[in-house]
């Protein structure tokens, strides 16, 4: 009988938080990734702000292509400031513990911001490709009214589409469990913690992954197989070059944003039997791509080049010419 009481109380008790453990398996040196881990947060950080006040400051790039690329640049330093903070507080300060609404909060910031991201990769390849398609048309096709508007609506998408993520992971009961072997709240990490059903929870998540990311993938590589396919008919070397140069370095960035989200979903569902590769993985997918995307159009854009040397005050001479 008091079995059985005693059963049914542990059954009805709520966690009040969750512990992140940080690296599974590597607890014991784990604090040594705070390093290399801090540097590309400060980096994400200080690139991006750079982009961000290069665009803003340099009239040559009030453009529909930079404001895309300033609008990534938010996203990125949203999503890397999502969790770059919680992870070095637990590597740093042992600071393990997270409260259940932060836990779910950031569980939507996540995915929000991971969305909006593909999406803004998305209006990137409809520019390029009217860019090239329909050059004399461009300018009247892609207006700053355009660029509002679906910015507006990526937003919109985004973030109602993701509010039934921490919803339903909040309805779940948490009865005996609450350490999660990550440095970040995942959704699934989460749920799998509950003591009840989440079939409904990983069946969201799925959807999520097919309807956003999965027909966001699709059209971008729709679009780049018309531009290349455009490109090559051009009889002209140098056009050639000039417009794949132009889309280089879109396709890099994006190439690099849906592969390692590919390898990074492939991994959680072949269960690989070391846990720390997955985590990890899922750590740098959401640090490198935000140091990343500001280095690789520094290397391949020129007027963003010259913006920074002016920015910077190191081109005088490039503005006197």
């Amino acid at each position: 009988m008091d079995t059985t009481q005693s059963i049914t109380n542990n059954s009805r008790f709520q966690v009040s938080e969750f512990i992140l453990m940080g690296f599974p398996g590597i607890h014991e040196w784990q604090h040594w990734l705070s390093l290399p881990l801090a540097l590309l947060y400060l980096l994400a950080l200080g690139a991006n702000l750079l982009i961000l006040i290069t665009i803003q400051h340099e009239p040559t790039l009030h453009q529909p292509m930079y404001h895309f690329l300033g609008i990534l640049a938010t996203v990125d330093i949203g999503l890397a400031t999502t969790i770059m903070p919680k992870i070095l507080a637990v590597l740093w300060f042992n600071a393990k513990a997270i409260s259940l609404p932060e836990c779910f909060t950031q569980i939507y910031a996540v995915h929000t911001f991971m969305a909006m991201e593909s999406g803004i990769f998305l209006c990137m390849a409809v520019d390029r490709y009217a860019a090239i398609y329909y050059p004399l048309q461009y300018p009247s096709i892609v207006t700053e009214a355009f660029v509002i508007k679906v910015t507006l609506s990526i937003i919109l998408r985004n973030s109602l589409l993701m509010i039934p993520v921490p919803v339903l992971a909040a309805q779940r009961h948490y009865c005996s469990r609450n350490e999660i072997d990550h440095c970040l709240c995942s959704n699934l990490g989460v749920t799998s913690l509950a003591c009840d059903d989440i079939t409904i929870n990983r069946f969201y998540q799925l959807a999520l992954a097919w309807v956003i990311l999965g027909s966001d993938m699709g059209l971008v590589f729709a679009s780049y197989a018309l531009i290349i396919r455009s490109v090559l008919k051009l009889s002209s070397t140098e056009a050639i070059s000039k417009a794949l140069n132009t889309c280089s370095s879109h396709l890099i960035l994006i190439l690099f944003f849906y592969t390692a989200l590919i390898v990074v979903s492939v991994i959680h569902l072949a269960e690989i039997k070391v846990p720390f590769i997955p985590v990890l993985l899922n750590v740098l997918h959401s640090v490198i791509p935000p140091a990343l995307n500001p280095m690789v159009y520094a290397l391949r854009t020129q007027e963003l080049r010259v913006g920074f040397q002016r920015v910077l005050s190191l081109g005088k001479s490039v503005a006197r010419k």
